[in-house]
């Protein structure tokens, strides 16, 4: 198939688009490279530099590559700043992306894999969270995704296209040639992988008093290769749907520091801080319906096994892209 990558050069869409070329797919990465990196786009993919803010810009590269599906993981993506600039989440999420619909629309393009959140629902009155948990963001960014998502049944009503929602929460781990390496780092594994590289003096974490085994938030870490292949699988799903993804069990914080303690052999420190708001003390997703219906396989489960992979790569690109 012909693969149009939105959001190619950041941490999941560079990796999607490696194993997508590994399969043989003939694939074209668009990005405005705010996010992400030009050294992050597989040297195999065609790549053009773009702004989904611009409709011109995204109809004629969709002319010009004529894909059977795009997948769109560009998207503004920080809790936080959109509690502090929802305007910017609500543009880039929602206009942008019906930008990027519209342009779908004018080139005959039908299908669409989405990259959403499980930041759609909010707290969850259960876990582990599935699909048929009620939708209630409590900050833009989950809105905003949850918006969109809305906004994609309408076009396959009216407009016949078809799409698959992909919901997760903590992508975490690394291909051999591509990784994690965002401008402002937020995540977890990184941050904590900072530190053995004495990068930084220690990691922090915000909350040791939550009713948890340790203290500590519990969250779903999903590696980032096994994301990858369910948005794959995704290209092949015979009907639109959403479906939330998981590991379905979880691990602390504590728990993801001491395995990048293991795999690193290197002493970190922490730091502990009062818990932020908002922060649920836990949130896992369950991963039943895309099993069931697309017959995702997770391969890569292992905590340690991720944070390896992360620290690997760490090691090759101790200063990341480099941009």
């Amino acid at each position: 198939m012909k693969i149009f990558v939105v959001g190619g050069a950041g941490y999941i869409g560079s990796i999607c688009t490696e194993l997508l070329l590994d399969e043989g797919h003939e694939t074209a990465v668009f990005d405005n490279l705010t996010e992400g990196h030009r050294r992050a786009v597989d040297a195999r993919a065609r790549f053009i530099e773009g702004d989904l803010a611009d409709r011109e810009q995204i109809q004629a590269a969709l002319s010009s590559t004529h894909p059977d599906a795009v997948m769109h993981f560009a998207a503004s993506a920080l809790v936080g700043e959109s509690m502090r600039d929802p305007s910017k989440y609500f543009r880039n999420n929602i206009s942008n992306g019906l930008n990027l619909l519209d342009a779908m629309v004018a080139t005959s393009v039908g299908r669409l894999v989405f990259s959403s959140t499980c930041a759609i629902f909010g707290p969850p009155e259960r876990v582990p969270i599935d699909e048929t948990a009620p939708a209630r963001p409590i900050n833009p960014y989950g809105e905003s995704k949850l918006a969109f998502e809305k906004i994609l049944r309408w076009y396959d009503e009216i407009h016949g296209m078809k799409f698959v929602s992909l919901r997760y929460f903590n992508a975490g781990g690394a291909s051999a040639n591509f990784g994690e390496d965002h401008r402002l780092e937020t995540h977890l594994i990184p941050k904590v992988l900072k530190v053995a590289l004495e990068q930084k003096p220690h990691v922090e974490i915000y909350g040791a008093d939550y009713e948890t085994p340790d203290g500590t938030c519990i969250r779903d870490y999903i590696h980032v290769i096994d994301l990858a292949r369910a948005h794959i699988l995704a290209l092949g799903a015979r009907k639109s749907d959403f479906y939330n993804l998981g590991t379905g069990g979880g691990s602390s914080v504590r728990e993801a520091i001491d395995a990048c303690r293991k795999v690193t052999g290197r002493k970190i420190d922490i730091v502990e801080k009062p818990r932020r708001p908002g922060d649920p003390p836990r949130l896992i997703a369950s991963s039943e319906k895309i099993k069931n219906e697309l017959g995702w396989r997770p391969q890569l489960q292992s905590l340690e096994g991720i944070a390896e992979s992360a620290w690997k790569w760490h090691q090759k690109f101790p200063q990341g892209y480099g941009d």
